[in-house]
């Protein structure tokens, strides 16, 4: 495999753009010799999504397109990003029991935790942002364990903590 890989397509704004959104996103991630039915390749699928949906439903019609962008590096890591033209960053929302929505950053800064990678939101030149996370590649044939837990452990911060998806970084 070539030690640079990249791939990007843009979107509209568009609810039916998130399903797209993920087809490419697997696809690519095909190509690039991940099973789609590994579980990173399902991390992934449910990032990309949760990040489309908030490019098209938290713009409020200022972004007419989003792109996702998929970077793999040296097969070590794997970018995943969402850059829309909107130039709010995702607010941490509390997510009560009954509420049906706000709990996507949530999700995605557990996942992303869960495989020892990291989150990141960035201003872009344009005014706009990109959303991304960072997770460990393995080629295919070794799987990719959550970084530090094993079957059965819950994950532990660098400092011996729990971890938390739902209490802000500090």
């Amino acid at each position: 495999m070539a030690d640079h890989l990249e791939a990007s397509v843009t979107l509209p704004s568009d609810p039916a753009s998130v399903a797209a959104a993920r087809t490419y996103a697997v696809g690519t991630l095909a190509e690039w010799g991940l099973p789609a039915d590994a579980d990173l390749c399902e991390t992934v699928r449910l990032v990309v999504s949760e990040l489309a949906t908030n490019a098209v439903q938290h713009t409020l019609g200022q972004s007419p397109t989003f792109t996702v962008n998929l970077v793999l590096d040296r097969d070590e890591r794997l970018r995943v990003g969402v850059t829309d033209s909107h130039p709010r960053f995702p607010k941490r929302l509390p997510a009560a029991v009954q509420q049906d929505n706000g709990r996507g950053m949530v999700i995605i800064r557990w996942l992303t935790a869960e495989y020892g990678g990291r989150l990141r939101v960035r201003p872009t030149r344009e005014g706009g942002k990109t959303v991304s996370i960072e997770l460990p590649w393995a080629p295919p044939g070794r799987p990719v364990a959550p970084a530090g837990v094993t079957a059965g452990q819950s994950a532990v911060t660098p400092a011996g903590g729990l971890l938390d998806p739902a209490v802000p970084d500090a």
